[in-house]
């Protein structure tokens, strides 16, 4: 297997002798207005695809696929008097599909733009399924003197439990700990 430098060189090599050699033409006249767009060659520099499009109508695309084909042994023997390699590689032409992807991606950013302009619209006119804010709020509590509450309103400071009320605590847990020794 070649270096993968060395297959990129010769491609961008034959690129340019077959694009070299349809523009000074061919004697075909089924040939119309082509244009290399790529070539790969196989890491044994056996076998090149070379990747053309055509500006024309379906018809004339497939007349000048003919006419390369037709010319292939021709265009070959052209690369082998320009290259230096031991072997010549063979050609095969490949139709390009980037005008075909170019349009199908037209069409799919239209579609998408159409389909923006309908949902600002949905937006412009939407109102709410149910309330504007659908979020909890915080419950606000009324301030209620009412002494039923707790006993111990007088010792409370409203920052935590009653000061008494430690107390008490601490008793109930010393005697429950001294009641299990």
């Amino acid at each position: 297997m070649a270096d993968p430098a060395r297959a990129r060189k010769m491609a961008d090599r034959i690129k340019v002798i077959v694009a070299k050699r349809l523009e000074r033409g061919l004697r075909d006249p089924r040939l119309g207005f082509v244009t290399i767009t790529d070539v790969k060659v196989t890491g044994d520099l056996q076998h090149a695809s070379v990747f053309y499009t055509v500006y024309g109508s379906a018809e004339e695309r497939a007349d000048s696929a003919a006419a390369l084909k037709a010319a292939t042994g021709m265009l070959r023997s052209e690369v082998g008097k320009n290259i230096t390699a031991r072997l010549t590689p063979s050609l095969e032409f490949i139709a390009d599909a980037i005008p075909e992807n170019a349009a199908l991606i037209d069409d799919l950013l239209r579609e998408a733009r159409e389909r923006d302009t309908q949902v600002e619209e949905q937006a412009r006119t939407a109102t709410y399924a149910g309330d504007e804010d659908p979020y909890v709020k915080p419950r606000e509590y009324a301030d209620d003197d009412d002494d039923d509450d707790d006993e111990d309103d007088d010792d409370q400071t409203g920052d935590g439990p009653a000061v008494g009320q430690h107390a008490e605590v601490a008793a109930d847990i010393t005697a429950a700990t001294e009641s299990q020794k």
